[in-house]
């Protein structure tokens, strides 16, 4: 019989374009689990594992469309061309960095990054960089401070906000054509020395630090422009890169909407099978107990177990399983209490087969074709169930599912604000998994269902 379902499922065009649907989704969960670093999972909600990372950027795709806005740019040590020499007894070690400038517009900002490692004698850095038009601006010039924490390793950031930097840009005024007191440094050290234009070309920023004695090193070096787009999705107010949420949602929305499925379909098929089978006061007592289940107010019982024991995925997993069979089970009663009456049922009972091996022999194997379209066509459900969830506050706050980034956007008035990338991608990816599983049962349904079948062919 599976192999029966199979080949009607590849046979079926919806079967197909399902299938398809699952596997591309499945491939993006290789990549979650093989490209993206893991703690972009664990640290969803650390600011300081995004801060790198642009505020509220669009895609970088956007800039296609009308004029190119510049992309936002993080390098680090890896990034950087090392050179290193001896000048009288003093090391200098020199990390370049080159930049091609094609933007229309400017860097909202930028921050140069280093962690030395030194002792009494502190190193000094030198910041310079070369423009375009062969004009070297030295932007920053400082020793790093003498106290520093107990591992001897100093870390810091060196904002465009900085007033050093500022300072250091007064002595150019004669380069440019107008006034750049009161202009940002981002703008002044890109910009055209005739007009207050983006100099388009190629920047090479030198990061020069000046050390004093054998045991300095230099741990770590980066530069960061901020830019408007970055990414394929964007970033949303808290930094963090949509399209990473994206591709982790996927294998937490299959998780999810698979074990709700399968653990409730499951109970309901036993629990309905059993009530079929047994009938008379036993089937009354089950039915009165599934109709108490349907009544019983889900979403309070919710918000109960989030205020007390806090809003974690498992405990709202295990809630949509408890009530999530009551359906499955009343359809499946209803054909278990056909099936009792079945020959091949009643030869099992003469043969002196107990009931439970009557169940799990005869009855259940049959009904399992039925069960895998129920399974498929309940997932959607379970995921738009913790998506609604996640959206109205009561979803797990710790993990990037797509109802908890719906829910962060709509707190922070993307749609008013025009952040449309922060929205629609997360709904698109609840609506295309639904769509996947929803096309896999419905074919898988008319293979099993006899009834639709003639009904298509009619």
């Amino acid at each position: 019989m599976q192999k029966k379902l199979f080949i009607g499922l590849v046979k079926s065009r919806r079967g197909i374009i399902g299938v398809s649907i699952l596997g591309f989704l499945l491939s993006l969960t290789a990549v979650a689990v093989l490209v993206i670093p893991f703690d972009s999972y664990r640290l969803w909600n650390d600011p300081d594992y995004w801060i790198n990372s642009p505020k509220t950027a669009a895609p970088f795709w956007t800039s296609f469309f009308g004029s190119k806005d510049f992309e936002h740019i993080s390098l680090d040590k890896n990034n950087a061309i090392t050179t290193s020499e001896v000048s009288e007894g003093i090391r200098v070690n020199n990390f370049g960095f080159e930049i091609n400038m094609d933007a229309d517009n400017f860097p909202d900002d930028f921050m140069f990054l280093h962690s030395v490692n030194y002792g009494e004698i502190p190193p000094v850095l030198q910041i310079d960089i070369t423009r375009p038009d062969n004009n070297t601006f030295t932007v920053y010039y400082s020793s790093l401070p003498t106290t520093i924490s107990a591992n001897n390793t100093f870390t810091d950031r060196i904002f465009s906000t900085n007033n050093n930097i500022k300072e250091s840009l007064s002595p150019y005024q004669s380069f440019f054509n107008f006034p750049i007191s009161g202009i940002e440094p981002q703008i002044v050290l890109f910009s055209d020395t005739s007009k207050l234009q983006v100099l388009h070309g190629t920047y090479h920023i030198s990061q020069k630090f000046f050390l004093f004695d054998n045991s300095s090193s230099i741990e770590n070096v980066g530069v960061i422009l901020g830019g408007k787009v970055f990414g394929i999705l964007g970033t949303d107010d808290l930094r963090r890169d949509l399209f990473v949420g994206i591709i982790w949602g996927i294998p937490i929305a299959l998780f999810i909407g698979l074990t709700v499925s399968i653990f409730s379909i499951s109970i309901g098929l036993i629990y309905g099978v059993v009530s079929g089978y047994k009938g008379k006061k036993i089937d009354e007592g089950m039915m009165r107990v599934n109709d108490i289940f349907y009544a019983f107010p889900t979403l309070i019982l919710l918000i109960l177990v989030s205020i007390t024991f806090g809003r974690s995925i498992f405990l709202i997993i295990l809630i949509l399983m408890t009530f999530g069979w009551m359906g499955t089970a009343k359809v499946i009663r209803s054909i278990a209490l056909q099936m009792r009456n079945f020959q091949y049922v009643e030869a099992a009972k003469l043969m002196g087969q107990s009931d439970l091996k009557v169940i799990f022999k005869h009855i259940i194997p049959q009904l399992l074709p039925l069960t895998f379209a129920s399974v498929a066509i309940s997932v959607p459900g379970a995921i738009l169930a913790e998506a609604a969830l996640s959206f109205i506050g009561l979803g797990d706050p710790t993990l990037p599912t797509w109802g908890q980034m719906l829910h962060d956007a709509n707190t922070a008035d993307a749609a008013s604000r025009g952040i449309w990338w922060w929205i629609i991608p997360p709904g698109l990816m609840i609506a295309l998994t639904g769509l996947a599983f929803f096309l896999i049962g419905n074919s898988l349904d008319a293979i099993t269902n006899p009834l639709r079948k003639q009904n298509q062919k009619v």
